[in-house]
């Protein structure tokens, strides 16, 4: 069972998420109705798109569609509900699905690549997460994070290409492509590039660093 196929709105995280995302989902999440878009099928098909793009918009559609979760810490809080729509794209180019719609007027959109990527489309089509797991694996840490965090500090622009790094490895469960987390001896440090990447405006860099954690603020797995 997943969280888009439960009968309950107390949404049953789908597998492959860490058990800090799995509490994140079960606890802070919600499950509202959402389409079954397999009943655009033939009319797709009739405008171009390949079966395949639109199964893979079902697939995703299946395991997290109508998943609601608390709002991101950039991105203007990301997509309200996860939910899937008609793929967009080209064989020579690849095809694109949307994600869910933003919370607020937004000079982009959130869709999954072509490789399963979670990304914005804004002047240019910019990966964040190599998947949606990514994406809400940085949900439920950056949520875990600012509970336990004695101290949370923002930096933008330039200053975030300054950061000491040294001492950290990365965050792999956030799947991190455009957007990493680090994980240090007492802080975590999540960055976010997608902004001034795909909008090409590196005033938008933020680096939001989580300090005074001790091991299960750490981890919290």
């Amino acid at each position: 069972m997943t969280a888009a196929n439960s009968g309950s709105p107390f949404p049953v995280a789908p597998a492959g998420l860490s058990r800090r995302a799995r509490n994140f989902v079960e606890v802070d999440g919600i499950r509202v109705p959402h389409q079954d878009i397999r009943h655009h099928r033939s009319a797709w098909i009739e405008h171009g798109i390949p079966a395949a793009e639109i199964d893979r918009a079902a697939a995703f559609q299946d395991r997290w569609g109508g998943l609601a979760l608390p709002p991101a810490p950039f991105y203007e809080g990301g997509p309200r509900i996860l939910d899937a729509d008609c793929p967009e794209g080209s064989a020579a180019e690849g095809w694109w699905f949307p994600a869910g719609n933003c919370r607020v007027s937004m000079a982009y959109g959130f869709l999954i690549g072509p490789d399963g990527s979670f990304g914005i489309d804004a002047y240019r089509w910019t990966p964040l997460h190599a998947s949606t797991v990514g994406w809400v694996e940085s949900l439920a840490l950056a949520a875990h994070a600012r509970h336990w965090a004695k101290n949370i500090t923002k930096i933008t622009g330039k200053a975030v290409e300054s950061l000491d790094l040294d001492g950290y490895e990365p965050v792999s469960e956030v799947q991190g492509l455009t957007d990493t987390w680090w994980r240090g001896t007492d802080s975590l440090i999540a960055i976010y590039r997608g902004e001034a990447v795909g909008l090409d405006a590196p005033q938008c860099l933020q680096a939001h660093v989580y300090g005074g954690l001790d091991e299960w603020g750490l981890h919290g797995n």
